[in-house]
């Protein structure tokens, strides 16, 4: 049964869409209640919702009654609850429309981008290069030509030599491909390359740990990973490894922390830098104004003695606003799998 179902129905409702009565229900719900639905949806499905939400004027009481003893009766119903794309996809239908749908499930099932060719941007450069070298050599520069360069430029170099030299001759003499030609390419990657990516990529649990791990507080945190060294010691170094902690902090570029300096909550800003190295204080004073920084300095100082769990809860959530921002694209943060590396 979705919110779609006309069964008992009042009148009214009939005038209301599928995405209407989504947002008639989320405003029922109310920021306590509907919190937690509201973290799962992505910044484009919020906007959307909340536009609609804007937009609905006055709702019978009798609407908003059937809507929230729906949506109650079928929480109440299931004994467990299965994500998958498939669920996903059915749960969509009763809320956005069949194109809009269609263009999530595709982001969500394969690499992020709006193109087939930013989705192929967003694609490790080895995986890519491990299928263009069983094409042919005409199709791979074709290929090559639509990537950004410096992406193009890496998938050449896991090229064979051979072949990635006949690729940049063979960029070099092109003209305007075809749009027949680039369709057909476009739709040969989305079947056979793409699809197969999607079911092969499987997210490697240590990392869905590490984040976890980040999640929780620092005594907490030190226990169970101090456990995990005496029963599965490799495990334990690997979650580590891939934790970003607020020490990590110190490895970011002025310009990030500036991001994180406007965009934090300044009295726990203030609350986490209480208990910070002088390094990681420095570098944060020195994303601000003079005087935003003699502020801090005297807030910090007027907090008098804090408890040292209210730091680390402090810290946790500028760590959880950097990673925010770093999934947003506003920042970059330093992989800690890699002493050189940087992401997005």
């Amino acid at each position: 049964m979705s919110l779609m179902t006309p069964i008992g129905e009042p009148p009214e409702l009939k005038r209301f869409s599928g995405q209407q009565r989504a947002a008639a229900l989320m405003l029922a719900l109310g920021r306590e209640h509907g919190a937690a639905i509201w973290e799962q949806l992505s910044m484009e499905e919020v906007k959307e919702l909340s536009s609609t939400m804007s937009q609905l004027g006055r709702i019978p009481s009798a609407v908003v009654e059937h809507l929230l003893v729906q949506f109650s009766g079928e929480v109440a119903s299931m004994a467990s609850l299965h994500g998958s794309f498939e669920s996903t996809e059915r749960l969509l239908e009763g809320v956005l429309p069949t194109d809009r749908i269609k263009d999530i499930m595709e982001e969500i099932r394969g690499p992020s981008g709006r193109t087939m060719w930013d989705k192929l941007s967003n694609v490790s450069e080895s995986v890519l290069a491990s299928y263009l070298k069983n094409e042919y050599p005409q199709t791979v520069a074709v290929i090559l030509s639509k990537l950004r360069a410096d992406h193009a430029a890496r998938v050449l170099a896991e090229l064979p030599r051979e072949l990635s030299v006949d690729v940049i001759q063979r960029m070099l003499r092109m003209d305007t491909v075809q749009k027949e030609v680039l369709t057909q390419i476009e739709q040969t990657l989305k079947t056979e390359f793409m699809s197969n990516l999607s079911r092969s990529q499987r997210r490697d649990p240590h990392e869905a740990m590490a984040e976890v791990f980040n999640a929780m507080d620092r005594s907490t945190e030190e226990a169970m990973l101090n456990a995990l060294d005496d029963r599965a010691p490799d495990s334990a170094e690997r979650i580590r490894s891939l934790m970003f902690t607020f020490e990590d902090l110190a490895t970011l570029l002025p310009s990030a922390v500036g991001v994180i300096v406007r965009r934090a909550d300044k009295r726990e800003m203030a609350l986490a830098l209480k208990g910070a190295p002088d390094e990681l204080k420095q570098l944060f004073f020195g994303t601000m104004t003079e005087r935003s920084a003699k502020l801090m300095r005297d807030d910090m100082a007027s907090m008098g003695p804090v408890r040292a769990r209210d730091c680390e809860e402090a810290q946790s959530a500028l760590v959880r606003l950097a990673k925010q921002l770093a999934d947003a694209g506003e920042i970059m943060l330093v992989d800690p799998r890699s002493d050189d590396a940087m992401i997005l």
